[in-house]
């Protein structure tokens, strides 16, 4: 057992981090107690309610502060030759240890509280799964934060040669937040606004109130101008939520190559994120269309690497992506850039699927639109001839999309072999052009249905330990998929190959 090392190779976290905790406790306390005050008005009158409310905020700021200044006291960390260790807890302690050969991300992040004090979260992750494999150091000082960095990260300058510049990659264009609208975010921001307005009117008793007030503004209005009168307002204040969320996300976005090979994206108005992508570890990229995007020809570039961080904080915080929705050209040359290629693989152009895959994408999409249009019929049958109607209606407006959608989706199917990559592109919602690094391959998947098998079709799955662990090229033409795995990957397929002799 090593000997145990001397306090000055210890350090703390930063003491400010009880001034931060009694601020962002006493945010959420003063956001809670017009609430709480005017619930407790009705039984104690409006003095009393108020002295107990700001009682109350004392007490809860107080304990916050307090505990959070004995898990300050409590916890060090420790850079060693080998290691990163971190002590913490009071009744409970925890010793944690990673191993600096396995570190694979050191990401610092900043809301604004302390970014006013110039402080950092360190999250250090070593990318597999499962809470023990990230530290955080929450918080320390941007200094602190940015030497841990570079001394986490440090490597060799093992990064491979190429014409590709070092340095600033791209930099936000303030124009492409055309693009925020369009995404799906607009419409979800839009329906949690409406009902966050009906929830808080519910919260101090005035939900009738604002019930009987939009009713009066639609007094002499049909109640179908009325619904598209209210979808739109949602829709509007979804555009305006989806702007500010754009803007905060990915203002002073800067994608830069450090010296060694590492890719830093640098982004967020309000919150600062800084997170780190060695390139030894990259396996490809993939161009993400949404069909919003898409349709005013942008697509946004995400990272296919290995030893991202996988935690749930990590998976909300779109932590691979390279470059926000951008217009497609700029997007395919930063993946050249950032894959130091010449020609971007997913530029390639792709070998189209056989028309029974149309087929199937049809089938799929009426089936999905016509089993509710069904159910409405047979329950119109039984009790209403008004779901009659509804069901004509839904029928009227979803077979056209459902085709539509279908043919788009099979206009998009295609893959290729682009020197060191494998491409395959998949989606009408979300269409998706992986370029894969052929070496990452470790395996693969072929599956082939029933009515795949009757149609000559199959789907072949390329197997990765980096990103979402799987990229399909789906209902293929049988032999072709075969040939492109087998050729893609030389020597994985072949031993389960079974060759027809020629002229056979």
């Amino acid at each position: 057992m090593s000997s145990v090392a001397p306090p000055a190779d210890w350090r703390r976290l930063d003491p400010r981090t009880v001034l931060v905790t009694a601020l962002v406790v006493a945010g959420v306390v003063a956001g809670a107690a017009i609430p709480v005050t005017l619930g407790l008005t009705r039984w104690f009158g409006l003095p009393v309610a108020v002295l107990q409310v700001l009682a109350g905020a004392v007490l809860v700021i107080g304990v916050a502060a307090g505990a959070d200044r004995v898990r300050w006291h409590r916890t060090r960390y420790r850079i060693g030759q080998e290691h990163v260790d971190l002590h913490t807890g009071l009744l409970l302690v925890k010793r944690r240890s990673l191993a600096r050969s396995r570190i694979r991300t050191v990401d610092l992040t900043a809301n604004p509280m302390l970014r006013l004090l110039g402080l950092v979260t360190v999250r250090i992750g070593t990318g597999e799964q499962g809470a023990d494999s990230t530290l955080e150091l929450d918080p320390v000082t941007r200094a602190e934060g940015e030497r841990l960095r570079r001394l986490l990260l440090e490597r060799a300058a093992t990064a491979p040669a190429g014409l590709h510049r070092e340095g600033e990659l791209a930099v936000l264009d303030p124009r492409w937040i055309r693009y925020a609208p369009v995404s799906f975010v607009a419409p979800m921001l839009g329906g949690a606004a409406a009902g966050a307005v009906m929830q808080v009117s519910e919260w101090v008793g005035a939900q009738g109130q604002v019930i009987e007030w939009v009713g009066d503004r639609f007094r002499d209005t049909p109640l179908l101008w009325m619904i598209t009168a209210l979808v739109l307002a949602a829709l509007v204040a979804g555009v305006v939520g989806a702007l500010g969320l754009w803007i905060e996300m990915w203002w002073n976005y800067r994608l830069e190559r450090e010296a060694g090979g590492t890719l830093r994206v640098r982004r967020g108005l309000f919150t600062s994120r800084s997170i780190s992508v060695e390139e030894a570890r990259l396996r490809g990229v993939d161009l993400v269309e949404p069909l919003g995007v898409r349709l005013l020809g942008a697509a946004r570039l995400d990272a296919i690497t290995t030893g991202l961080a996988k935690d749930h904080e990590s998976k909300n915080a779109d932590h691979n992506t390279l470059l926000p929705a951008a217009p497609r050209t700029r997007a395919d040359s930063l993946a050249a850039d950032v894959l130091r290629e010449a020609d971007t693989p997913t530029g390639a152009p792709l070998t189209p699927h056989p028309r029974a895959a149309r087929a199937r994408r049809l089938r799929w999409s009426l089936a999905a639109v016509l089993g509710p249009v069904l159910i409405l019929t047979l329950l119109g049958v039984l009790l209403t001839p008004v779901l009659l109607w509804i069901a004509l209606g839904c029928a009227a407006v979803s077979v056209p999309v459902a085709v539509v959608l279908a043919l788009d989706a099979y206009r998009g199917l295609g893959h290729a072999l682009s020197g060191r990559y494998l491409v395959t592109r998949s989606g009408t919602v979300r269409r998706s052009t992986a370029a894969l690094e052929r070496a990452g391959v470790i395996g693969w998947t072929v599956k082939q249905s029933v009515f795949q098998r009757r149609a000559g079709l199959l789907s072949v799955t390329a197997t990765t330990a980096a990103g979402g662990g799987a990229y399909t090229a789906y209902d293929t033409d049988a032999s072709e998929g075969l040939d492109f795995a087998a050729e893609a990957v030389p020597g994985l397929l072949e031993p389960f190959l079974e060759r027809s002799p020629k002229g056979a």
